[in-house]
């Protein structure tokens, strides 16, 4: 691991930099201004959840677009649009005195921080690494975890110093002062990767090869869970708290649980996919999450939130290295960036259904409790239909040949 890291600290400096920059625009930072957002603009559950969606929806739709860029300009150049647009998005949510300003804020957050940081981090980790691709990937995405760890609390402590508003602009001055200057700098130097068996088809699909292809979608059921079902359940986590008589700081003390769980898979998920395959993975990571997922919606003493984000810890340690070797290993690298440009805005829009259904499921009286309950059961039976299918998924996908383009 030393000589890996020590030949490769640039590279996989810069997946972490960028991956943790990333948070700023996902559910489960944002939403620790929902209650503040929704009282100050006068918005009920579901009429946040219902902006929230569209936002999100319209993100999905831009990045779609702007997904291949990764392939076509220098990666300083896509890292300085992504962390650019970011900045406007936190600066304009600090700023926004009504919801003509509010809505556009959170459309480029939701761009650039789940969308473009992710999609230009998983992309360049892809191309840059191939013979140990599943472990550069689990480093990097370290970013994440590290984020999902310490921004939680560090925001809702900024937010007691400085105020919601007070907290979003400190977030778009460190990005423009520091991450962005940093970023520009640690992708400016390409690598070449070793070729490996599993480093993807040798020319790699075009964008509208793999979105012919049935099984895209597929594996897109299984690896939608995480970030769906995590974006519903953050972005209601006031509610969820509110519902039970917990205190605003019980799920955000269950990060650093979370963390570790997810920082121990991490490094065994990439060692994993080095030898078996990312494929290879699928059909089991999910059942943690599930469970969890169960958990949380039959039990409702706060240890069921340190349960739920422990579990959930496991399959999304698994997860974020799987989301950076599973399209690589499949529809190769060629055309990657537009391959998961598409992918990313393909799974955005299921995420954005989440908040918006579940929002109108709460202002009609439906528990939480029990659409969380609902969720953990979709998780174990997808786990148990690619148990099912697994031989015969990883024979297709072992047959295909896609010609260069």
């Amino acid at each position: 691991m030393t000589p890996f890291l020590k030949a490769n600290l640039r590279w996989l400096a810069a997946g972490f930099l960028l991956l943790f920059c990333g948070c700023f625009g996902q559910t489960f930072v944002v939403a620790l201004s929902g209650g503040a957002i929704r009282r100050e603009f006068g918005l009920s559950d579901g009429a946040f959840g219902a902006l929230y969606a569209g936002v999100t929806l319209a993100s999905a739709v831009a990045l779609a677009g702007l997904g291949g860029l990764i392939d076509r300009w220098p990666a300083s150049r896509v890292v300085s649009l992504a962390a650019g647009l970011l900045a406007a998005g936190a600066a304009g949510l600090s700023l926004s005195p009504n919801l003509l300003a509010l809505a556009p804020s959170l459309f480029l957050l939701r761009l650039a921080g789940q969308g473009l940081m992710l999609q230009t981090a998983y992309t360049l980790l892809g191309r840059w690494f191939s013979a140990e691709r599943g472990r550069a990937v689990s480093l990097a995405a370290l970013g994440l975890n590290a984020g999902q760890a310490c921004l939680p609390l560090g925001f809702v402590t900024a937010t007691a110093l400085l105020g919601w508003r007070g907290a979003w602009l400190g977030i778009a001055l460190l990005l423009v002062l520091v991450a962005l200057p940093l970023a520009r700098v640690l992708v400016r130097r390409e690598r070449v990767p070793e070729a490996t068996t599993r480093s993807g088809p040798a020319h790699g699909a075009t964008r509208a090869q793999a979105l012919a292809d049935p099984f895209l979608y597929g594996l897109l059921a299984a690896m939608l869970p995480p970030s769906f079902i995590s974006n519903t359940i953050f972005f209601h986590q006031v509610h969820l708290a509110e519902s039970r008589g917990w205190s605003p700081e019980v799920l955000a003390a269950a990060f650093p649980p979370y963390a570790v769980a997810a920082f121990l898979c991490l490094l065994v998920a990439g060692r994993l996919v080095d030898r078996f395959s990312a494929l290879a993975l699928l059909p089991f990571y999910l059942v943690p999450f599930g469970l969890g997922c169960l958990i949380l919606g039959g039990i409702s003493a706060p240890s069921a939130a340190f349960a739920f984000m422990l579990l959930y810890g496991v399959t999304d340690g698994i997860s974020l290295t799987l989301f950076g070797a599973l399209w690589p290993e499949v529809y190769g690298t060629r055309h990657l960036g537009a391959i998961r440009g598409a992918i990313v805005a393909i799974m955005v829009l299921g995420t954005a259904f989440g908040p918006f259904l579940s929002g109108l499921l709460i202002d009609a009286g439906m528990p939480f409790a029990g659409i969380v309950t609902g969720m953990g059961v979709y998780c174990l039976g997808v786990s148990a239909a690619f148990c099912l299918i697994r031989r015969r998924l990883a024979a297709h996908l072992r047959g295909r040949r896609f010609a260069a383009a």
